[in-house]
């Protein structure tokens, strides 16, 4: 049998969940999230660290059409970034497998520069993380950030993250190949992480 054979259907195949804080919501894309994305995500400061990305509001909306379909595959995922009392993304999350049944995922993500540093990139990947490690059942979730991607690599950082290794030359961003810090996360430790919190009497912030 194939490393990469779909496992059994799931219901996030047909829906995803939403996934709320106080401040955000991940919630699946709509098509009609296209001209919003579009917006968001046409700055240089979002592609300078990412692979060749879709821009245009036709790629945009092949994009999401493509995300769907993959989606009811079991093979990608992708989350819109919708500030609470917003009704229009601002960015994406996704989180797809590299083994069959999500045991080890990679996740990546793209926010609006508008809202960078305001804590709405914490707050949407600690509600995806939950949703990897506890929905999904992810064991083993890494992540990718070029060398030179300070803010990336910082976040990545604290949020638990440990990095591995640099992958020389692995990604093509920004017209050249640069070189990754490789990190991940293990489903261990999130639960300890999580323990950590509910023992300090709140939630992990």
């Amino acid at each position: 049998m194939s490393r990469f054979a779909a496992p059994s259907p799931n219901a996030w195949w047909h829906r995803l969940p939403e996934l709320a804080s106080v401040r955000v919501r991940l919630r699946e894309l709509d098509p009609a999230d296209a001209v919003a994305l579009t917006t968001a995500l046409r700055s240089s400061q979002v592609s300078e660290y990412l692979s060749p990305s879709p821009t245009s509001l036709a790629e945009i909306e092949t994009f999401i059409a493509w995300a769907r379909r993959a989606q009811t595959e079991g093979r990608y995922i992708c989350f819109g970034v919708v500030p609470q009392g917003e009704a229009e993304p601002v960015g994406v999350f996704q989180i797809w497998p590299l083994e069959s049944s999500f045991r080890t995922a990679e996740w990546g993500f793209a926010l609006d520069p508008a809202y960078w540093g305001t804590g709405l990139f914490e707050e949407s990947a600690r509600l995806l993380l939950r949703f990897g490690f506890e929905t999904l059942g992810v064991q083993r979730l890494e992540a990718r950030a070029a060398v030179d991607n300070a803010r990336g690599n910082r976040a990545l950082q604290k949020l638990g993250a440990v990095p591995e290794g640099v992958l020389r030359k692995c990604f093509l961003s920004a017209g050249e190949y640069r070189d990754h810090v490789m990190w991940a996360m293990l489903a261990d430790d999130w639960r300890r992480e999580q323990a950590d919190g509910e023992s300090l009497g709140g939630e992990v912030a």
